[in-house]
This record gives C-alpha cells, sequence and structure tokens, in this order.
C-alpha cells in the first residue's frame, strides 16, 4: 500500500482542526460547513477511511509514526520491488454513494479560510 507523505497528511489535519475550530464559532454558516466536510473527505482519501472521525484519528497515529493507522504492517507498507510489480488492481469500479458522503463543490462565497485570510465572492 502506498502510504501519504506525512507533510501533506499534516497540513490536511492542520486545515481540518481550523475548519473545526470556525464550525464551532458560527455552526450556522453553511459555507463553513461545507469546507469543513471538504477538508474531512480529503483526510478520508488520504487515510483510506470512510469517515472522517476515522480519518482523523488514523492521520494522529500515524504523524506519530505508526503505518498501523492505515491498517497495514510494516512489510506491507514497503513492498518489496518484486511484490510491487506483481500487485494488480481492481476493477475500477465505483463505490455507491452512502447518506450523509460530502461531495467536493465549494461555494462561490466564504467566510473566512484557515489561517484568517478573506475570500471574496466571485
Amino acid at each position: 500500500m502506498l502510504l501519504p507523505a506525512k507533510a501533506e497528511v499534516a497540513r490536511h489535519l492542520e486545515e481540518y482542526r481550523a475548519w473545526e475550530r470556525l464550525l464551532l464559532v458560527a455552526p450556522m454558516d453553511h459555507a463553513v460547513r461545507d469546507d469543513f466536510e471538504n477538508s474531512g473527505y480529503t483526510l478520508c482519501v488520504l487515510m483510506g477511511k470512510r469517515c472522517a472521525r476515522e480519518a482523523v484519528d488514523a492521520a494522529e497515529q500515524y504523524l506519530r509514526g505508526g503505518a498501523r493507522a492505515l491498517g497495514t504492517s510494516k512489510a506491507q507498507a514497503a513492498p518489496s520491488a518484486a511484490s510491487a510489480s506483481a500487485t494488480t488492481y481492481g476493477t475500477g469500479a465505483r463505490r455507491p454513494r452512502t447518506p450523509g458522503t460530502v461531495t467536493a463543490f465549494r461555494p462561490a462565497e466564504r467566510a473566512v479560510r484557515p489561517g484568517g485570510v478573506p475570500e471574496t465572492g466571485q
């Protein structure tokens, strides 16, 4: 299994936490909620988890130093060149959407991005 770069995981986890704090301040702001859910979805994709809470936990554990956060052993995390070339991939079929999954679309106007930089509407 190919593991994500720790710097990318750390960056996305920090972004998730920033949106989480903004959502606690403005729970009715739909733009903030959308960005929070999008950042959670990104962590799900990076960490190979189906829910954001599991993805956050896995990201924190991975950053503390474990390949086991992704459900792999160290032997699976660094396969040999021979086994990597023999790896086969799935058919590419898409999983059905489940209720509550988040889309990657963002509204044209948002409140304030993490880092305090306001964005203007289009």
